[in-house]
C-alpha cells in the first residue's frame, strides 16, 4: 500500500485535525510494535495488553503515524495520531477502502480443514495468469484479513483471502468486509465444535461466507457434504461443486498416492495428469476446489497442472522434513481436528518404510464436551502392525491412551507426556528414532509441537 495520511484519515473518519501531517506517506500497517517496517501506520489493539502502551515504541521503530482510541488520553508529542472510536474497526474500514480502491477479484476461502492448503493452491493457479496477493501465514481473522488487504500491491489483480472462525457472525463480518467474487467452503468437520455444539451449526456458521458474496458471484463447495447441499438450496448466487462423487461439477476419476506426492485425473480434462507435491488423498479435494476457482477465473488446465506441481505450501502443513537422525518427519503441527488426524494417519499408514512408523499426537483443542470421545475415536485408525510406537502429549489426549490400551495396543509402546514435558518427549524421540523411521507430528497449535520438530531437526 501507499497512501498519504490525509487519505487514510478520511477512510477511517479520524476525529482530530491532522492537517500538519496530511502529506505524510504511509507504506504499510502493523499491530506489533516490534515487527514493523519504516513508514508503517501502527494500530494499537486491545488484547491481553493495551496496544496504546506500545505506540511510543512503534514510533521509535519507524512508524510514521498511529491510530488512537478516542477514549484514551495522551500528551501531544508531535507524532501523528489519528483519533478514532475503535482502532480495530478503523483498521477494517481502511482495509475495505483500500480493497475498493485497488478493485481486484476476491476469492474467500473457509472450511474446517484444508483452507490454508486450498488458499495456497488457488493463489498458485491464479498467479500463472495474473498478479496475486494471498493471506500470509494464518492472518485469517478480524485483524489478519484487513492486514492482508492492506498488504496488496497496487498492481494486484486477484486477492485470495483465508477466513477462519470460532463463533457465529465472524464470517459474516469478514465476508461483508471483502465482498468476494468467489467464496469457497472446503469441508465441514468438528473443528471448534466446543463453541457450536453440532456439525449442523458449524455448517450454518460456514455459510456466513456467502453473506457478502457479490450478486453475480459463485459459491464453490464440497458437493459430497449433505449439510452444505441442504443449505445452498435458497442461495441466490450460482454454485459449483467438487468432490469424489460423480454428481459433482468437478470430481477425481482416478487417484494414485505416493510417498511424497499424489497423482490424479479429473472428469473435466480426462487427458490431463495432475500432481500435487504433498501426501494424502484428502488433499485432492483441496486441489479440486482450487481448480474449480481457476476454471471460473478462466485459467487453462495446462497452467493449473504446472501450478499445482510446484505450488508453495504454508509452513507446517503436512510437509516432509528430515530429522537429525535421518528420519523422515511428516510435520503437520499448526492445527488439528479429528477429521484431519484420521486422514493423515491413514496417509502415513500407506507410506513405505524400512524401519518403524511412529505417531506423535497432541491435544486437539476446542472440542468441548465431546473432547474425550473424539480423542478416543482416533484409536480406530491406529494398530500396532502399522504404527510400532505412539507418543502422546497433552491433557485431552489421555482419552486416546486409555482407548488404545483397551483395544489391545501394547502399553510399553505408548509413551505419554504431560504438556509441560515436551522437551523430555523430544529427547526420548531422538533416542528412539533411526534413519529408517517415519514419524508424524500432529496437534493443535496450542500444544506447540513445532518445538518438538525443532528439537528433532537439531544436531546435539
Amino acid at each position: 500500500m501507499k497512501m498519504e495520511l490525509a487519505e487514510i484519515a478520511q477512510a477511517v473518519q479520524a476525529q482530530n485535525d491532522i492537517s500538519q501531517w496530511q502529506d505524510q506517506e504511509v507504506t504499510s500497517v502493523a499491530f506489533d510494535s516490534r515487527n514493523l517496517k519504516p513508514g508503517a501506520l501502527f494500530v494499537p489493539l486491545q488484547g491481553a495488553h493495551d496496544g496504546h502502551q506500545y505506540v511510543a515504541k512503534a514510533f521509535e521503530n519507524g512508524a510514521v503515524a498511529s491510530l488512537w482510541a478516542a477514549d484514551h488520553d495522551y500528551i501531544a508529542d508531535g507524532q501523528p495520531r489519528l483519533v478514532v472510536d475503535d482502532p480495530l474497526t478503523a483498521l477494517q474500514a481502511l482495509g475495505k477502502y483500500y480493497l475498493n480502491k485497488i478493485n481486484p477479484k476476491v476469492v474467500a476461502i473457509t472450511g474446517s480443514n484444508g483452507k490454508t492448503t486450498t488458499k495456497d493452491m488457488v493463489a498458485a493457479i491464479l498467479s500463472t495468469q495474473m498478479n496475486v496477493t494471498k493471506t500470509h501465514a494464518n492472518f485469517n481473522n478480524e485483524i489478519g484479513v484487513p492486514v492482508t488487504l492492506l498488504n496488496m500491491d497496487a498492481s494486484t489483480e486477484a486477492v485470495v483471502v483465508e477466513m477462519g472462525m470460532d463463533h457465529f457472525n465472524q464470517l459474516d463480518l469478514l465476508s461483508r468486509l471483502v465482498t468476494p467474487d468467489i467464496a469457497v467452503i472446503t469441508m465441514i468437520g468438528e473443528a471448534h465444535i466446543e463453541f457450536f455444539g453440532t456439525r449442523d451449526k458449524i455448517a450454518d456458521a460456514k455459510m456466513e461466507i456467502t453473506h457478502g458474496l457479490q450478486e453475480d458471484g459463485f459459491l464453490v463447495f464440497d458437493g459430497d457434504e449433505p449439510l452444505l447441499q441442504e443449505r445452498v438450496k435458497n442461495l441466490q448466487q450460482a454454485t459449483r461443486t467438487f468432490g469424489r462423487q460423480l454428481d459433482n461439477d468437478l470430481y477425481a476419476t482416478s487417484v494414485k498416492p505416493a510417498s511424497d506426492h499424489v497423482e490424479f485425473k479429473v472428469n473435466e480434462w480426462p487427458d490431463e495428469n495432475f500432481v500435487i507435491p504433498m501426501v494424502g488423498e484428502y488433499n485432492v479435494n483441496n486441489a479440486l476446489a482450487a481448480m474449480e476457482v481457476g476454471k471460473l477465473m478462466h485459467v487453462t488446465p495446462d497452467h493449473m497442472r504446472e501450478a499445482l506441481k510446484k505450488f508453495d505450501l504454508t509452513a507446517n502443513r503436512t510437509e516432509w522434513v528430515t530429522g537429525a537422525n535421518g528420519e523422515r518427519i511428516l510435520s503437520d503441527v499448526y492445527n488439528s481436528n479429528p477429521t484431519a488426524v484420521k486422514e493423515v494417519i491413514k496417509t502415513l499408514a500407506e507410506v513405505p518404510v524400512k524401519g518403524k512408523r511412529i505417531l506423535v499426537l497432541g491435544d486437539m483443542l476446542e472440542l468441548g464436551e465431546a473432547s474425550a470421545e473424539l480423542h478416543a475415536s482416533l484409536a480406530s485408525g491406529i494398530n500396532h502392525d502399522q504404527f510400532k510406537e505412539v507418543y502422546l502429549i497433552g491433557t485431552e489426549i489421555e482419552a486416546l491412551q486409555k482407548q488404545l490400551i483397551e483395544q489391545g495396543y501394547p502399553t510399553g509402546d505408548i509413551h505419554y507426556f504431560p504438556k509441560d514435558q515436551q522437551a523430555a518427549m523430544a529427547e526420548a524421540l531422538k533416542t528412539d528414532l533411526t534413519a529408517d523411521d517415519v514419524v508424524l507430528l500432529k496437534a493443535s497449535h496450542g500444544i506447540h509441537l513445532e518445538q518438538t520438530l525443532a528439537a528433532l531437526k537439531a544436531n546435539n
